[in-house]
């Protein structure tokens, strides 16, 4: 018997697999999808079986072990992972391992360990009654007669030297049971009545025939007590369901939710939990254990065999799409595994993408709608501030509408949210005598200044250094910060509101584990009142107390340099506005911008998607991106400038050489970064409308340049930014 392996080896083919021959006392435990541990080279590397077959054209060298008892890999999962290599141009080798977490994946470098409890019990109901009628040992009696009552008893419940001397008698033995590391047991409540809009919506999707519905329902609708419902009708039916969200931040409340009516029915899948909490986790979902999944973007390949919904909460957000390789996006994957096991897949935003809503406008998908708020509770007031004209009045952080609305609901013991999509202290120190810019000295990006810890740091490639005080270039010391983040933000509230509790909530606040779970169920609980933070509070958090949203500079997303910026301000807006006056209170949302006759951030203040929705699509039209045209970015990478400047533009000349009609070549030109780590970047930009003969031309690209050393080469279909 012959196997070909697939192993994670440093080549850039697609796929690339290698026989190996099983011998005679090993045949009988190969599967398709198991790993094997297998010599290569001078070294042994885990991989995956692809293909059993019986002739081989090589001298083969035998496997040295089959690892698993089952198939990691099943049937579906193979099949899928081959459709994402081909989509996405990517090595198959990549995708399978992105599948799966540590402990699952083909790598011989990981040992996960299972938690245990030891437990004790009696040899025998006859001699333990026995011992009782004849001993005095009263502590030792009393652990008999509980273990008569419950059967068995974790061991450390008693004293060492009694369980050792009952286990010395031959009257107990000692049994270890497994442990997961995560509980969601608790007692179970019944689902919510749906109201009169939320019952119409559940029957329209539960009805539809199309395979994919986008729940279209304004901020507070009530979309996750629909989603409950269409998941208690799956797994009534013996099926199973996966919902994604789109941030860690929105796992710990989204999840004591679908706790309290499904408890230990769920296990939970994201980068918040440790490799031994997630090799525990996908165990309980390999065994049957558990019928619902609740996680971010890697939960979508949890090896579920009867799929009955798939949910994408939040689906607009960009954290569906992974930005490095494999560049897969979550909701193509959750479309391809619903047509697989014949499941409906909900698509759901208060903002969805141009492209979703545009397939569903033209019927693609079912699109149901909610347009009001559950409880009867208001959409926000929204008051657009001019900032240009506060600049005059000498207020540059805060308006005088935002200062006021904050000390007014501090005075009613109300809570407040400050929104800025932009960490630290300062975006950046310039000189005033010269201009000169710190820059990090390994990539062509500014250093951005954290107070807390005193450093300059980049946000790209991780280097640190403290902040300066004279400048480098002209040795004068009239270095000055300028721009603002959250942690000056959260400085100039406490300045403000003295009296007030502040909490700030991003990247740097929340690095440790649990922090996220923390700073929420601190901030619910009214710790504090007045939560900052970037992009991760705008989505899907409910905090019935707040009643004021204040979005700092609107504009941080508009100056950026990509078709899409004007998409991500009206969601952004819109999706931090939907956190005031979720509950009987009613909320205002201040914003605060140097554009306030921008069309997206109109359109957010009157909350109206469809104006937006159609502006942006006249824009999209005449300019021929999508939702009109697919684009591809390919990025050049290389040490030398010169060199990586030349091969861009051979590859530009090989692309437009082999095009069809109705595409767009765009480039190369330097990246928006030129320069991360070190390396160079330049970036070609193209629009196509026939995406298979794209995948051919892009596919025999990769395979051209996999032997240049000069470069490399990256791919990225539909990417998030450009």
């Amino acid at each position: 018997m012959i196997i070909s392996v697939l192993v994670e080896i440093s080549i850039n083919k697609k796929e690339k697999t290698f026989d190996y021959l099983v011998p005679e006392n090993m045949k009988n435990m190969i599967q398709i999808g198991k790993r094997v541990l297998v010599p290569f080279g001078n070294q042994k590397l885990e991989g995956f079986i692809i293909n059993i077959k019986q002739e081989s054209e090589y001298d083969l060298k035998p496997i040295i072990k089959v690892i698993d008892e089952e198939p990691i890999l099943t049937d579906e999962l193979l099949k899928l992972g081959k459709e994402i290599s081909d989509d996405i141009v990517c090595n198959l080798i990549k995708i399978y391992q992105a599948m799966l977490p540590v402990g699952y994946k083909a790598s011989n470098k990981t040992n996960m360990t299972i938690k245990e409890d030891k437990y004790i019990k009696l040899v025998s109901k006859d001699i333990a009654l026995d011992f009782i009628n004849n001993s005095k040992a009263k502590k030792q009696i009393e652990i008999i007669y509980d273990l008569l009552d419950n059967n068995m008893v974790l061991k450390n419940k008693y004293s060492s030297n009694t369980i050792k001397s009952l286990l010395n008698k031959g009257i107990i033995i000692e049994e270890k049971k497994e442990k997961y590391r995560i509980d969601n047991t608790c007692k179970i409540e019944e689902l919510k009545i749906l109201n009169s809009y939320q019952k119409d919506a559940y029957n329209r999707i539960k009805n539809s025939n199309k395979d994919v519905i986008l729940l279209h329902g304004v901020t507070g609708s009530g979309k996750t007590e629909i989603y409950m419902h269409l998941i208690k009708d799956v797994i009534d039916k013996g099926k199973e369901a996966i919902v994604l969200v789109p941030e860690i931040s929105l796992t710990s409340q989204i999840i004591n939710r679908f706790k309290k009516h499904f408890s230990n029915k769920i296990a939970v899948f994201h980068s918040g939990l440790s490799d031994s909490e997630k090799y525990d986790e996908y165990r309980k979902i390999k065994r049957g254990e558990v019928s619902i999944v609740i996680g971010a973007r890697s939960a979508i390949f949890v090896p579920f065999n009867n799929i009955g919904i798939i949910i994408i909460d939040e689906e607009h957000s960009t954290s569906y799409k992974q930005d490095h390789n494999p560049r897969y996006n979550a909701i193509d994957v959750a479309i391809k595994r619903g047509k697989y096991h014949n499941a409906k897949v909900v698509l759901a935003s208060a903002t969805p993408t141009i492209e979703t809503y545009a397939r569903a406008d033209k019927k693609y998908y079912e699109l149901v709608s909610l347009n009001k708020r559950a409880n009867n509770a208001c959409m926000p007031d929204v008051i657009i501030v001019d900032m240009k004209n506060e600049i005059k009045k000498g207020n540059s952080i805060f308006s005088e509408a935002l200062i006021n609305g904050i000390s007014d609901r501090l005075n009613k013991h109300e809570q407040v949210i400050l929104f800025l999509n932009k960490r630290g202290y300062s975006s950046y120190q310039m000189c005033s005598n010269c201009g000169e810019v710190i820059k990090c000295p390994n990539c062509d990006i500014t250093l951005t200044y954290h107070k807390n810890s005193g450093l300059n740091r980049c946000h790209y490639c991780g280097y640190a250094d403290n902040k300066k005080d004279i400048c480098p270039k002209c040795k004068s010391n009239s270095l000055k910060s300028f721009g603002i983040g959250t942690e000056k933000i959260e400085e100039e509230i406490k300045e403000l509101f003295k009296n007030s509790k502040v909490i700030r909530m991003d990247i740097d606040t929340t690095s440790k584990k649990g922090a996220h779970e923390k700073i929420i169920n601190s901030f619910m609980n009214h710790e504090y009142d007045i939560l900052v933070g970037t992009q991760m509070i705008a989505k899907g958090l409910d905090f019935p107390l707040v009643t004021l949203v204040g979005v700092i500079n609107a504009d941080t997303l508009l100056n950026i340099p990509d078709f899409r910026s004007n998409e991500h301000t009206y969601q952004l807006i819109n999706q931090v506005s939907g956190r005031a006056g979720r509950s009987e209170l009613p909320g205002q949302v201040i914003i605060q911008t140097y554009n306030p006759d921008n069309y997206s951030i109109n359109y957010s203040k009157n909350n109206n998607y469809i104006g937006f929705y159609n502006e942006e699509m006249k824009i999209r039209k005449v300019l021929k991106y999508p939702p009109y045209y697919f684009i591809t970015l390919i990025k050049i990478g290389g040490k030398n400038y010169e060199i990586v400047k030349e091969e861009s533009q051979k590859i530009k000349n090989y692309i437009y050489e082999n095009i069809t009609h109705a595409t767009i070549i765009l480039g190369p030109t330097i990246s928006n970064i030129s320069k991360v780590n070190n390396i160079y970047y330049f970036q070609i930009i193209v629009k196509f409308r026939n995406k298979e003969k794209m995948k051919e031309i892009l596919n025999e690209l990769i395979l051209l340049e996999e032997n240049n050393n000069k470069i490399n080469v990256s791919v990225d279909i539909n990417p998030n930014n450009l």
